[in-house]
């Protein structure tokens, strides 16, 4: 097929971008799933993108009635218009007639041939260019046999061709057998999946099988149906975003931080937070984010386990002012829901954002809240790895904060990401005498030189950091010991 072909747009938002255009126009293609999976509004969708191309489409309906398919697409606020004729599929009357049903007039080939018939006088009359059938599983109960149902399946694609019809073909998976005798003649498959989790919403998924002479994207890829229609969230492959940038140096304002990072940190990098709950993760990443705004440029924040207005609250004393920022159009900030979110879903809000060429920072809090969203550890990893990459290619400062398990001694992470990271910033709860204090140290830095030094932090109106604990042994445990007399005190505090 030539490049230059204009390909059948779906109407559906990213699933042309998996398809790489759409659909070869001529062709036979295979929608299955599940009932409930998002078939017949996906279909809809494919009719309405035509008739807004001045196709005229054909649905023709084998299981539900006209005005069940008008009444779902009035649920998305769809008027289908004279462009899209609905043409039902009914059992001749003698079937619904208890007396005749054993009838050898209309055997399952007598009706399998009235079905056919009947299908191909509707195209006929609508000369459609796009047609949808829904569903297969009611023609091979017709057909009885894999052989019968192989030949009609044949006969159809046959038909269409010759009409140079864009067909879809819908399979509800309800038969005893797994029957792949599509899935051979179609020039394409797509399958929508439904997964329950144990807890939250419904997620949805689908795949391209097989795309006949044709690239696509391969894998799975999330998908949502809410009002308005379906939309699919193509997986994110970094590889394919490069670009040539003049990177600088990202800062925190805050001399002590800056110094201990040696000078700040490369924009485009990727920085993780780690430390008990409490430590002051979001507090340093926020003055990451705040004097990026300062400088000019805008920022975006996924918060996952913080309500807003007490993040708001919170930060206001401490020299944020995230609503003012938020109204001025230089923050991006959402409060995300793990339970209601799929990762494609979020991998492609934060798309969104970066590519605002204005836009850089990108503050994650917390990975944890987002591990929730997808319980599969590897999977997170993945998705983490092509989203920091995406986020790098566009000169793009990215922060993740990460609670351990644990307030002081021996930490463990839920998940070990650390090696993702460009940069790792280690907190830790100490105490010395008599009061619980905190330490801050950089423990790895991919570009550039940084302090090895532990040094202990405050918040008093505002982060500050002190000089190197160098009269300890042992912060990272939890439970130092003084080399000297007294412990360095911090100013504003007694020694």
């Amino acid at each position: 097929m030539s490049g230059a072909t204009i390909k059948a747009q779906t109407g559906v938002p990213g699933l042309d971008e998996i398809l790489l255009g759409g659909l070869a126009p001529g062709r036979l293609f295979l929608l299955e799933g599940s009932p409930g999976t998002g078939k017949t509004t996906m279909a809809l969708s494919f009719l309405l993108e035509g008739a807004k191309r001045g196709e005229r489409g054909l649905y023709v309906t084998l299981s539900e009635t006209e005005q069940e398919l008008r009444a779902g697409a009035a649920s998305h606020g769809w008027d289908l218009g004279d462009n899209i004729t609905i043409f039902e599929v009914v059992p001749p009357e003698s079937l619904l007639d208890a007396d005749q049903q054993q009838s050898l007039l209309y055997s399952s080939d007598l009706e399998l041939g009235e079905t056919t018939k009947a299908i191909f006088d509707a195209v006929e009359r609508a000369k459609a260019s796009r047609v949808v059938v829904d569903s297969l599983s009611e023609i091979r109960l017709l057909a009885q046999s894999s052989l019968r149902y192989r030949r009609q399946i044949l006969a159809l694609k046959h038909y269409f061709a010759r009409h140079a019809s864009t067909v879809l073909l819908l399979d509800d998976l309800t038969a005893d057998t797994l029957d792949k005798t599509v899935h051979s003649v179609a020039a394409g498959v797509i399958r929508l999946e439904e997964l329950t989790p144990d807890y939250g919403a419904e997620r949805r998924r689908l795949r391209v099988v097989k795309y006949r002479a044709q690239s696509f994207r391969g894998g799975f890829h999330d998908f949502v149906i809410r009002a308005g229609g379906p939309r699919v969230f193509p997986r994110l492959v970094a590889a394919e975003h490069r670009r040539d940038l003049v990177r600088g140096k990202v800062k925190s304002g805050v001399e002590g931080l800056d110094t201990l990072l040696g000078g700040g940190i490369e924009a485009g990098s990727s920085t993780l937070l780690l430390g008990p709950t409490g430590a002051g993760k979001s507090l340093i990443s926020l003055q990451f984010l705040a004097h990026a705004v300062r400088e000019g440029g805008k920022a975006a924040m996924f918060v996952f386990d913080e309500e807003l207005g007490l993040l708001f609250d919170r930060a206001k004393p401490l020299g944020f002012d995230l609503p003012a920022m938020r109204d001025s159009g230089r923050l991006v900030i959402s409060q995300l829901d793990a339970a209601e979110l799929s990762p494609g879903e979020f991998a492609q809000r934060v798309r969104s954002c970066v590519q605002d060429a204005e836009v850089k920072l990108v503050l994650i809090d917390s990975l944890n809240g987002f591990q929730a969203a997808m319980p599969q550890e590897n999977s997170l990893i993945l998705h983490m790895h092509e989203l920091l990459q995406y986020c790098n290619r566009h000169g793009v400062s990215t922060f993740l904060t990460v609670a351990q398990h644990g307030l002081v001694g021996e930490m463990k992470s839920p998940v070990d990401v650390t090696y993702l990271a460009d940069a790792v910033i280690l907190l830790r709860f100490f105490e010395a005498e008599g009061a619980v204090r905190r330490a801050i140290s950089v423990i790895k830095k991919r570009t550039g030189r940084h302090e090895d030094t532990i040094r202990e932090f405050w918040i008093d109106g505002g982060l500050h950091v002190g000089e190197p604990l160098s009269q300890f042994h042992g912060v990272l445990r939890g439970t130092p010991i003084l080399s000297d007399d007294h412990a360095p005190a911090r100013p504003g505090m007694a020694g």
